[in-house]
């Protein structure tokens, strides 16, 4: 009988709760779902025992060096408060225990923050990863030999995984089940834990909507939603103006320094975000280009390539094999 692979999330004072329980959640259902003791996962920490995290949960965790170091499959490092992770990664003795389990172990990983870990411990310099989007300046500034994607919500290079902020290291440790037990496991646990979809890796952290919400007033706030309802239909500037009673000239500027792009480039950041949601749903790409406000297949993939970076078919043969 083979033995379950052993999946150590390695935690600390100040960790971000959903790091740690998100990815072990998925691990847990994917038992489930396989029908069968696939996973173990332990919850590790330096010293052992009781772990608080930044939302008044404790965790209840085990020493590292009570684990030896070749009988990890899987090693992961949650995110977390900036204190408790300098603390974790001066810890000489987990420094060491890291290095060397990551000579044994198929796979290693972090979950937002805990790329500082990574970084600290010298295992993603030539690398390129992801980290929470705050905190990708930084990442980038303190570890000059690591490329840092600020937009990705996972990366793999080579045998290193790292996902951005809190709910997509749920979306990374999906993929790392498909990639052991296949997608139909993984979209049978994204269906038991009631997600709308499994995100790949490349879709954009930080919802257009709400990037633009956040910065933009009350009258461009409504005015973004009515946007949002009103994407197959022909949008202008001129229209947009005469909604909140602007020339066309006062409500480009304006428009554009509360939302940071220009109109017409947030019209179609929303048009091609609404696409790439539709893609994953198996419509006909004419049925998607009159959706999303385009005049045909044609140019719904021209703009498609020139904002995502790869062709319109390609992206949805992805979206159609994660369905298989």
């Amino acid at each position: 009988m083979t033995l379950p692979r052993n999946i150590a999330i390695l935690c600390f004072d100040g960790i971000q709760i959903l790091d740690v329980t998100g990815p072990a959640a998925v691990f847990a259902a994917a038992n489930d779902a396989a029908g069968r003791a696939f996973y173990n996962v332990l919850i590790l920490s330096a010293e052992g025992g009781l772990v608080q995290s930044n939302s008044a949960i404790t965790l209840s965790t085990q020493a590292v060096l009570t684990i030896a170091h070749d009988s990890i499959d899987t090693l992961l490092i949650s995110g977390g408060s900036a204190d408790g992770m300098a603390r974790f990664v001066a810890n000489a003795a987990v420094k060491t225990w890291v290095l060397q389990t990551n000579q044994h172990c198929r796979r290693l990983g972090s979950i937002c923050t805990g790329a500082f870990a990574l970084g600290q411990f010298g295992l993603i310099d030539n690398k390129r990863v992801a980290t929470h989007w705050s905190s990708c300046t930084e990442l980038a500034e303190r570890y000059p030999y690591v490329t840092v994607d600020p937009n990705a919500l996972f990366i793999q290079d080579g045998k290193v995984w790292t996902s951005a902020g809190v709910t997509t290291g749920i979306d990374m440790c999906l993929e790392l089940v498909a990639a052991d037990l296949g997608n139909h496991i993984a979209n049978a646990i994204a269906k038991r834990l009631v997600l709308y979809a499994r995100r790949p890796g490349f879709h954009s952290q930080m919802s257009p909507i709400l990037s633009a919400q956040s910065h933009a007033d009350p009258q461009f706030s409504q005015l973004i939603d009515w946007i949002r309802e009103h994407l197959a239909e022909p949008l202008n500037v001129g229209s947009l103006a005469a909604k909140v009673a602007m020339s066309e000239r006062n409500f480009h500027r304006k428009f554009t320094d509360a939302v940071g792009e220009t109109p017409a480039h947030f019209i179609e950041t929303l048009r091609l975000d609404l696409a790439r949601q539709l893609l994953a749903t198996g419509l006909s790409f004419k049925s998607i280009a009159a959706q999303t406000g385009y005049a045909g297949t044609a140019q719904l993939a021209k703009a498609f390539e020139r904002r995502v970076g790869i062709p319109l078919t390609h992206f949805k043969e992805t979206q159609t094999l994660r369905d298989e």
